[in-house]
């Protein structure tokens, strides 16, 4: 009986985390989709962009997906403990299991491709740049995320302050102006003109990008493992309880 409350409480820790970490990741994922300075959403308008660009700006309803399945993971689990019912410690452990070693295949994926995402955005470099001296100041949505996004990693441009010659907005401006984010380093007051934004020389967005995701890698790797062990642990306790379960029957 004692031993029985035991795992109980284990299920209970284990799937808790597990719903934790769903949530996060389910939280993650709503924002990047509605975030309206997310670069993803700049690289969705590129024109004849690569096909492989499409699994990249698709992230976000990986992370929503992964993120429910680990919310209704953690739910099946404490109510199979809590219930005591075979049936839901079961398919705890199928789901888990089917999960876990899609997690798994998609960690090896990432280690054996992982260049592959970098040279895919280094590839359309040239049509980013293009589509901003295209439509640069010119079509309403694509000069609003271009500034929230330059405005939210502080960075200017694709590769710098050059990307924008040429553009609607450089026409309009006589050729003498550029985003006020392309200058924002520079303590001279007033308009962003070609010396302010020379003096600047502002990042790009992305490599601010790449930093980012560099920044954070340590971060994800310890998440996932975190999530990877839980994942484990809730499986091995399941199939004890489980088994106990049984036994009473």
């Amino acid at each position: 009986m004692c031993c029985s409350g035991f795992l109980k409480i284990m299920m209970f820790v284990f799937n808790g985390g597990i719903f934790l970490a769903g949530a996060a990741i389910l939280g993650v994922g709503v924002w990047v989709k509605v975030d309206s300075g997310s670069l993803f959403g700049l690289l969705e308008q590129v024109e004849d962009a690569p096909d492989g660009l499409s699994q990249l700006v698709n992230v976000s309803y990986l992370l929503i997906g992964v993120g429910a399945a680990l919310l209704v993971i953690g739910f099946l689990g404490c109510c199979g403990a809590i219930r005591e019912s075979r049936c839901m410690l079961m398919t705890f452990f199928c789901i888990v299991l089917i999960i876990f070693l899609a997690e798994v295949a998609g960690a090896i994926v990432l280690l054996v491709f992982q260049d592959v995402a970098h040279q895919l955005l280094d590839d359309v470099e040239d049509k980013v740049i293009a589509s901003i001296r295209k439509s640069f100041g010119e079509e309403n949505s694509m000069t609003s995320l271009w500034n929230a996004t330059m405005e939210e990693f502080k960075c200017c441009g694709y590769r710098n302050y050059t990307d924008f010659i040429g553009s609607p907005f450089y026409h309009v401006h006589s050729g003498e102006l550029y985003p006020p984010n392309c200058c924002w380093t520079n303590v001279t007051v007033g308009d962003c003109k070609t010396d302010k934004a020379e003096a600047a020389m502002v990042e790009g967005c992305f490599k601010k990008f790449l930093e980012l995701i560099e920044q954070n890698a340590v971060i994800i790797a310890g998440v996932a493992l975190g999530i990877a062990a839980l994942e484990v642990a809730a499986m091995v306790v399941s199939m004890i309880l489980y088994k106990k379960v049984g036994s009473k029957a």
